[in-house]
């Protein structure tokens, strides 16, 4: 697989923080270090040949029994190049920290939340880590694989105290 522009560049700047790469269906994924996502996402931006001036997307996803158990996968969109580059960071922690690229993009503040709330991915640096979809009293993550499907919330269910009259 021949390197993308945006391979190269990181190579150069960040030699030892792609572990990994490879392409599908025409994107390339690199998969890096978990502590240069910060360094990697400003490059990626300012780069005046880059130009991945847009944050598409920011997720999780939980592989239990493998390890690592989680990647966090984020999409980078340059429009003016029309390009996309996804970049993924693995951690075998129970509950993940990684830094917040809300000083980059906007868009990751709601992004960063939602991966905190589904999967209790932490974002450190983020100006208001807090559930976005859940309310606070909710316990776990339901987007975890070992989140139990049957699990009773309290506040919720027959019982709980409402201020909704039915």
């Amino acid at each position: 697989m021949e390197k993308s522009p945006a391979h190269k560049k990181i190579d150069e700047k960040f030699p030892d923080a792609v572990l990994d790469a490879h392409a599908q269906h025409g994107d390339e994924t690199l998969i890096i270090r978990k502590d240069a996502i910060l360094d990697v996402a400003q490059l990626l931006k300012e780069d005046p040949e880059l130009q991945f001036n847009f944050l598409m997307d920011l997720t999780a996803v939980d592989y239990i029994g493998r390890q690592p158990r989680f990647e966090i996968v984020y999409i980078f969109v340059s429009i003016p190049n029309s390009t996309r580059l996804r970049v993924k960071l693995q951690s075998d922690d129970l509950y993940p920290t990684v830094k917040s690229l809300t000083p980059l993009w906007e868009t990751a503040n709601f992004l960063e939340r939602e991966c905190y709330d589904l999967y209790g991915i932490r974002f450190d640096g983020h100006p208001n880590l807090t559930r976005i979809m859940l309310y606070e009293g909710f316990e776990g993550h339901p987007l975890r694989k070992d989140y139990p499907k049957k699990k009773r919330q309290p506040l919720i269910g027959p019982g709980a105290k409402s201020s909704h009259k039915h």
